[in-house]
């Protein structure tokens, strides 16, 4: 920082223009020129942000617009809902998922089929139960096998008979502990009476339907993988919807198009009744930020089709728990859920681009909705040509400003923008500080169940922080004089769309759709200046320019706003199941910057258009030191049990049998003991008073030398989930116990190992792979024969099975270096099972356990058995 110069080098007004218009004969202000009051500036901007986050709220819990579409019945959807949720949590391979909720959807197209026999459609039904396997790069590198999942498929379709078809895809699993209802049994209900609605129509359709009913997507996305690989109906299938929840209830927002064809989001746009999309949570949703997937990734990769994935986004702290329940699904949310997607269904059906759609299969579309009234959409390269254009307009009026003949303005821009990046980067380097002291006290998580103390701590720190920096350079480097402040609030005006142009020109060379939201914050502003830069010149900064100007940013702000509570609405919720190795007060102290920093960006030059912002500063200071001291107190506790609004922490028990084998088949050593997991970044620091037998004292290591650490993982999630728990406990005896052997070992022509094996055990196994030094693995029988390893090198397959599926048998192939020994062996090969339901998910150890834990604790638990060998 410069420091103040003397009055008689003070920077002289920016331009000629500006000099002769603002001064009189005698060097000062014209009378005419005024400056905003700090009060009425601060109270002018607070208005102006509220209203606009009012405006968004409402938006958001107005769940349907204009009512109803009539042709849907949410009573309907929502009893079939009560039924499926009824029979309790649906993991693959159980009674509840396999025979019961089966039998009822069965029951449910039976009297469809009954009740339309007369129209003009026809109704087919398809139970199948496909095994296979493949690999995705999911959690650093995943293979999976599924053996005999279910899947139900109806066809719909007129009498005369259909060749192309959508498909409808919804799952009717669950996790172990969930009902599932959002998650997705609601998605199955809708489907269920979108069926009914569609085969009732008195005007047979052009295409046909295939509702797809699968029961194995939570045992990532087998079921899908199943029905697009291997069921005959589907190579006549053209384009699908997947319907999938991140939440439970709300609105389903359209996260997820393409790949390309365009005609799909155009075909949404013009069908939805309440339309909600977003390519913005597109593309930050396939950038892998988010750790989840959908069946729509099956469908994209495997089957080369293109989709629209739907999903409930709202109360992600209760989805996958026992709170996932129907009550909390508001019937305006089902009413919503089926008009539209009973709307786009009849309006794909009935269009002739269903027939061809690769000939349809050109570039991307940007889209997105304005507070869920309408959704604007156009193509990508439109959009490519008007950012440009937006771009070109913003170079030619900063040119403008750059030929004048003093040439101070180009440097002065220079400086400027210096001091804004500066302020950024100082601004989010003090907030980060604030935030590492936060987790070193222990009071990490602390707004999870109370979310706006983190906008009071960390808000008040980043504005104030960027508030302090622009003053100091207002005071210190260029003074203070009033007609100079009018041109440093006109130059810092232009810095922000300097700025904004730059992000705009990036992501447009990038080829992000996502660009359209620097262009909306560029072309308004520079609009909105243009319009009143005579206003400005003639009477400065006065209040009536001040409420002109922000009634012009009214539209981006009010959409920026949006796209900031849905990133909070998605991403506060994560923090609760994203391990315990990242920080979250890091990552929502970071997002609360970079929210502070775009929403502030033209409202930046307000702080020198105003006379004082002391006030200001003093008052946010005491809001950030009385926050400071709560927090540290430990006011704030991160969760809760309130059934209003419940915010439980995540944790993972499993009662578990360990059994070590040597390279000659003894057993090296054998334990049991109950393996606990804490899915958020305060381990188990809040459970210990309740639960003192949980401590450090029983704190486990990674074993780096055995797979996966040595314990049973249900997915590859160690390299999040570092912080263990081993209570020691008797042994495990499930009535089904886990048999693993070695059927023979033989040397390939080429000089490999092939071993192969069989396994025979519960509905859901882990087989955990890792070569020793000197070997690798060359080949196996899953996917395409070639092996995926995960981030560390070791190798994770999952496999799942239906009802009555037979032995697992599959083989590995190994290549040895000749001349490497090692006592170990050549791979290490561990195996566990799950038992996620029955008499076998319980002992009397894990319940005595488990009843000691707080009511706001959800716990996951089952019985699991681990065995290792070396060969």
């Amino acid at each position: 920082m410069k420091p103040r110069r003397p009055a008689a080098e003070q920077p002289e007004p920016l331009t000629e223009r500006g000099a002769a218009e603002r001064r009189d004969g005698k060097g000062k202000p014209e009378a005419g020129l005024q400056q905003l009051s700090e009060a009425a500036a601060l109270l002018l901007l607070g208005l102006f942000v509220s209203a606009q986050w009012a405006l968004v709220q409402l938006s958001v819990h107005q769940l349907l617009i204009g009512g109803g579409g009539g042709e849907f019945s949410p009573g309907r959807a929502r009893k079939h809902l009560e039924h499926i949720t009824g029979v309790g949590p649906r993991p693959v391979g159980s009674v509840e998922n396999e025979v019961l909720t089966v039998n009822y959807l069965l029951q449910q197209v039976e009297l469809v089929r009954a009740e339309s026999a007369a129209g003009p459609h026809a109704i087919t039904v398809d139970v199948q139960r496909p095994t296979g396997s493949f690999s995705i790069d999911f959690l650093g590198g995943f293979t999976s096998y599924y053996d005999r999942v279910t899947n139900i498929a109806v066809r719909l379709e007129p009498k005369t008979g259909a060749q192309h078809f959508m498909l409808a895809n919804c799952h009717f699993d669950s996790v172990a502990n969930s009902p599932g209802a959002s998650d997705d049994a609601v998605s199955c209900a809708v489907m269920l009476e979108v069926l009914h609605s569609m085969a009732n129509l008195s005007t047979p359709l052009r295409h046909g339907v295939i509702f797809l009913f699968n029961g194995a997507e939570e045992n990532i996305l087998q079921a899908s993988h199943g029905f697009i690989t291997q069921h005959p109906w589907a190579k006549q299938v053209r384009a699908f919807l997947n319907l999938e929840a991140a939440g439970v209830g709300g609105k389903e927002v359209v996260f997820q198009t393409g790949p390309e064809n365009p005609w799909l989001v155009q075909a949404y746009v013009h069908a939805a009744k309440h339309p909600f999309a977003s390519v913005v949570g597109q593309e930050v949703f396939q950038s892998g930020i988010i750790p989840s997937d959908t069946d729509f990734r099956i469908y994209r990769d495997f089957g080369n089709i293109p989709g629209i994935d739907l999903a409930f986004i709202e109360n992600g702290f209760i989805y996958h728990t026992k709170y996932d329940t129907p009550d909390r699904i508001h019937t305006d949310s089902i009413q919503r859920a089926g008009d539209n997607i009973l709307a786009v269904l009849k309006h794909l059906v009935m269009s002739e681009k269903l027939a061809d759609s690769s000939e349809y299969r050109h570039g991307n579309m940007v889209f997105f909705d304005l507070l869920g009234v309408v959704v604007v959409a156009y193509p990508a390269r439109v959009g490519t040509i008007l950012n440009y254009i937006v771009t070109m307009a913003t170079f030619l009026y900063l040119a403008k400003k750059c030929s004048l003949p003093s040439g101070r303005y180009v440097r002065e821009l220079a400086y400027a923008s210096c001091v804004a990046l500066l302020s950024w980067f100082v601004t989010l380097l003090s907030v980060l500080i604030v935030a590492l002291l936060v987790t070193l006290i222990g009071r990490s998580m602390f707004w999870y169940s109370h979310f706006y103390t983190s906008v009071c701590l960390y808000g008040s720190a980043a504005v104030g922080k960027m508030l302090l920096v622009h003053t100091l350079a207002k005071n210190l480097y260029y003074g203070v004089s009033e007609p100079l402040q009018l041109e440093l609030g006109e130059l810092f005006f232009d810095v922000s769309l300097l700025l904004w142009c730059c992000v705009l020109v990036y992501l447009t060379q990038r080829g992000l759709c996502s660009a359209y939201v620097p262009m909306l914050m560029v072309a308004f502003p520079l609009a909105t200046k243009l319009l009143l830069s005579g206003h400005f010149r003639n009477r400065g900064a006065s209040l009536c320019y001040a409420v002109l100007y922000l009634l012009g940013l009214a539209l981006p702000y009010a959409h920026l706003m949006f796209l900031i509570w849905v990133v909070f609405e998605i991403f506060t919720p994560i923090m609760g199941r994203s391990g315990t190795e990242i920080p979250p007060d890091v990552v929502l102290a970071s997002l609360v910057t970079v929210a502070t920093i775009l929403l502030s960006s033209f409202f930046m030059h307000f702080i020198y258009l105003a006379r004082s912002t002391k006030r200001v500063l003093a008052a946010l200071g005491t809001v950030f030191t009385v926050m400071f001291i709560l927090v540290s107190c430990g006011l704030f506790f991160p969760y809760s049990a309130d059934l209003a609004s419940p915010r439980p922490k995540r944790v993972i028990i499993q009662h578990t049998t360990r059994t070590f084998h040597a390279v000659d088949g003894s057993v090296e050593r054998m334990d049991s003991g109950l393996w606990i997991n804490s899915l958020d970044y305060t381990g188990m620091s809040h459970v210990t008073p309740h639960v003192p037998e949980i401590n450090d004292t029983i704190r486990t290591r990674c074993a780096d030398d055995l797979p996966f650490c040595g314990f049973p993982w249900f997915l590859p999630v160690k390299f999040l989930v570092k912080k263990n728990w081993y209570l020691p406990a008797p042994a495990v005896s499930p009535k089904s116990p886990l048999e693993f052997r070695l059927l023979s070992k033989q040397l390939t022509e080429w000089g490999a190992v092939k071993l192969s094996f069989e396994a025979k055990g519960p509905s859901h196994m882990s087989l955990y792979l890792l070569p020793q030094a000197g070997a690798s693995l060359t080949g196996w029988s899953f996917g395409d024969g070639t092996p995926q390893f995960d981030l560390n090198g070791e190798y994770f397959i999952f496999y799942s099975h239906g009802l009555d599926a037979p032995t697992w048998n599959f083989w590995l192939e190994v290549q040895v270096d000749q001349h490497t020994e090692d006592e170990n062996g050549i791979i290490s090969v561990a195996i566990s099972s799950h038992y996620f339901f029955g008499d076998d998910r319980r002992t009397p150890e894990l319940d005595s356990l488990l009843r000691k834990f707080p009511d706001w604790a959800f716990t996951s638990s089952w019985v699991s058995m681990y065995q290792m060998y070396r060969y």
